[in-house]
């Protein structure tokens, strides 16, 4: 599987279908506090520092990731900063960051079915950080939903989408990049509910940054689709559908009891 890495932007293409792995926020402004347990985390090959995801700390050493951030990973470590620009420790191990060990859902899988989620069925992964952060740095976590909760909800249920990574895009000269810092952003946005081929598995989240919405994009896969105004993690971000990260981005679910179980199994 191609990565999004440190200095470039890559798209996956799936069969026809162009697939990116999602979760950086465009249209987003400073997190300025609101979800201090969303942390940037780097994932390390065999070669070291390799590519980034946005994660959600769930209890003092366990952080909800994507399935294809810890897919391949051989170690990983997190920073909780909401501002990484200038970190001379990043991307490697330093007394800013927590290390872990990264954990893929068992029925995660690339190319496994038919369709846009085959990109990556069961998109969920784990790290377990080798010593707790301090309450000093984050005091509060985010927050496992009950099962099935995704299917209770009406269109147009208000989300919150929190990550690091890109988030404008430059249309001048060529085609369309996009850019961004390692800075934690927030963006509200709408999901778009209703049965689908794959509603089983994913949620679709409303990708409109030009309506004024926020929406997820090319850079940190991972990161939550929060329960609009509260700490429940519905999803964590998987894939978007185009180079313009527009229309509806894709969220694996995290409510579907299987999954809960296997994430729970972490926290005991």
């Amino acid at each position: 599987m191609r990565r999004v890495g440190f200095g470039t932007l890559l798209i996956l293409v799936l069969v026809i279908a162009t697939v990116g792995v999602a979760s950086a926020i465009t249209n987003g402004e400073p997190d300025a506090g609101r979800h201090p347990y969303v942390g940037l985390v780097v994932f390390d090959d065999a070669d070291g520092p390799a590519w980034r995801c946005s994660g959600s700390l769930l209890s003092p050493t366990v952080v909800l990731v994507a399935g294809h951030c810890t897919d391949g990973a051989v170690a990983a470590r997190v920073w909780f900063d909401e501002n990484l620009q200038g970190n001379p420790e990043y991307p490697f191990s330093g007394a800013t960051s927590y290390d872990g060990t990264p954990y893929t859902n068992p029925d995660f899988c690339i190319g496994c079915g038919n369709g846009l989620p085959g990109f990556a069925y069961r998109d969920v992964g784990i790290v377990v950080l080798s010593e707790p952060v301090p309450t000093s740095v984050v005091s509060e976590y985010a927050q496992l939903p009950e099962a099935g909760l995704v299917d209770t909800l009406a269109n147009k249920t208000p989300l919150d989408v929190v990550g690091y990574g890109v988030q404008e895009q430059n249309k001048g000269g060529g085609p369309p990049t996009w850019t961004g810092l390692r800075v934690r952003l927030y963006a509200p946005t709408e999901l778009v509910s209703g049965k689908f081929k794959h509603s089983e598995e994913f949620i679709r989240i409303a990708l409109n940054p030009g309506g004024g919405s926020g929406g997820t994009c090319f850079g940190d896969s991972g990161g939550p689709d929060l329960l609009g105004g509260t700490d429940t993690v519905l999803a964590v971000n998987s894939y978007v559908t185009n180079s313009n990260c527009s229309g509806v981005g894709y969220g694996s679910r995290i409510d579907i009891p299987e999954v809960l179980t296997w994430i729970e199994s972490f926290l005991d």
